[in-house]
């Protein structure tokens, strides 16, 4: 069999870049050219940045955000809502809720969604640091706002009923949002109406 006619480096870029989401081999292939076209200093950035990216981040041992700093800035801002939780699956959710500017609050990052055809189960996801949050803190609201699919679903249903023994508020956003859909994606006025118009459970 006849070897490839394209050098190691080369291939090896293309297998790494194939392995991100939503990156399929011949978007993989477009991506590792470019970077053979442009300048030695273009490329030597993006190595940095990546390099940085890695060394620089940590999650916030509060929420599970990710930061530079820990506590991260939201848990530090004392001008926040401190008794109103919003729990989300993922830090993109964290930067969707806050570009609507309509929350104050707090976050809880779950990192992932109750899923048993991957083999996910509750204690892949932060939701024991939830439960001990509740615990210790004081909240007056906690706000369930994991995506409207069915693992999404399956999520806040079972933190529902992990939260149901103590003695708080619990509300979901208002299903304006589309079923199926991410909340990385929503536009920030469907998303601030979600919120405004939230449903208590139970």
């Amino acid at each position: 069999m006849a070897g490839s006619v394209l050098p190691k480096s080369v291939e090896r870029l293309i297998h790494e870049f194939a392995r991100l989401p939503g990156i399929g081999p011949k978007s993989a292939s477009r991506l590792t050219f470019y970077l053979l076209r442009v300048s030695d200093e273009q490329s030597l950035t993006l190595a940095a940045a990546l390099g940085e990216l890695k060394g620089s981040t940590q999650q916030c041992s509060r929420c599970w955000n990710i930061t530079e700093i820990d506590p991260c800035p939201i848990c530090s801002a004392l001008d926040r809502d401190q008794g109103l939780l919003c729990v989300v699956e993922e830090p993109l959710d964290v930067v969707a809720i806050e570009r609507s500017r309509a929350f104050n609050g707090l976050y809880h990052v779950l990192h992932g969604v109750i899923s048993p055809v991957e083999g996910i189960g509750p204690d892949d996801l932060k939701i024991t640091e939830l439960v001990k949050r509740i615990e210790n803190d004081h909240f007056h609201e906690i706000i369930i706002a994991t995506n409207a699919t069915l693992e999404g679903d399956t999520t806040a249903l079972y933190i529902q009923q992990r939260l149901a023994p103590y003695d708080i508020k619990i509300t979901s956003l208002a299903r304006g949002l589309p079923v199926g859909g991410d909340l990385e994606y929503t536009d920030d006025i469907t998303l601030s109406s979600a919120l405004e118009g939230r449903q208590e459970l139970g």
